[in-house]
């Protein structure tokens, strides 16, 4: 299943598998002047490809490894014959095959290991240039790019929403913030933020504050609950009246356990 939306000259392409007629889990792709920044997962592999024809399609890039970024990555190759570029950090790991939880098999799928490109400071097309801007924090390797003179910024999954619940094991929020940190201070005239759950934020720079303060300040109370002697469970059943049902979906992946534990490390 494959929806798309325009703004300016950016084409945003959400893809989800489809069972009983229902989507499972939307993602976010985004084309603009021959660029493909992610390709979604390899249950929708083909009905992207397919789309992406005759749309003038030169290169591609994958904000980081995970599977519902670079799903696409093998039959675009085969398709088109384009090149595809990630963080060194991601390189190897898109080219094996390693293991999924339930969860992320139903959803996404296992992706064909493909061989790729070490990404460049600056990814050029024929009428813009992407900085790229290594934004760790929701894994090793993760970029966004930033085309300055427009002010757009695809951010992967650096910022999903303002107020985070629940977030996957290897996730660490203190360079979360540091990375969106980084991106707000970028040197541009405003930043419009395309992310990869389907969402564009045309005023960046608000919303990636206010998560840097939401989360900054979660930090600071879940600490001091833990001084006072309470369990993460407790602060946990305190602030967000329990796990979140993602949690049970997830095998624990996205979970906010997750989330507590890591605040309490920042």
């Amino acid at each position: 299943m494959i929806e798309t939306a325009e703004f300016e000259q950016v084409t945003q392409i959400r893809m989800s598998r489809e069972l009983d007629g229902k989507p499972v889990y939307w993602v976010a792709a985004h084309l603009v002047d021959g660029l493909l920044i992610d390709t979604g997962c390899s249950h929708t592999s083909q009905e992207l490809a397919s789309f992406l024809e005759g749309k003038g399609l030169d290169q591609v890039v994958n904000t980081h490894y995970h599977e519902d970024h670079m799903g696409g990555n093998h039959d675009i190759m085969v398709r088109f014959g384009v090149d595809i570029y990630a963080h060194p950090v991601s390189i190897p790991l898109i080219a094996h095959r390693f293991d999924l939880y339930p969860y992320q098999e139903i959803a996404w799928g296992y992706p064909v290991p493909t061989t790729i490109k070490p990404i460049p400071d600056i990814m050029n097309t024929d009428h813009y240039a992407f900085r790229v801007v290594e934004t760790p924090g929701h894994c090793a390797g993760h970029i966004c790019l930033l085309e300055p003179s427009e002010g757009w910024c695809f951010t992967g999954d650096l910022f999903a929403r303002e107020n985070p619940k629940f977030i996957r094991p290897e996730e660490n929020i203190g360079q979360l913030i540091e990375s969106m940190r980084k991106v707000i201070e970028l040197p541009t005239e405003r930043l419009v933020l395309f992310t990869a759950v389907g969402k564009i934020v045309q005023d960046g720079r608000k919303a990636l504050g206010q998560c840097i303060s939401y989360l900054t300040d979660l930090a600071a109370k879940v600490q001091r609950l833990y001084r006072s002697g309470m369990t993460v469970e407790e602060i946990m059943q305190q602030e967000f009246g329990g796990e979140h049902p993602f949690a049970q979906l997830t095998n624990n992946q996205f979970s906010t356990y997750n989330l507590v534990r890591s605040l309490l490390e920042k």
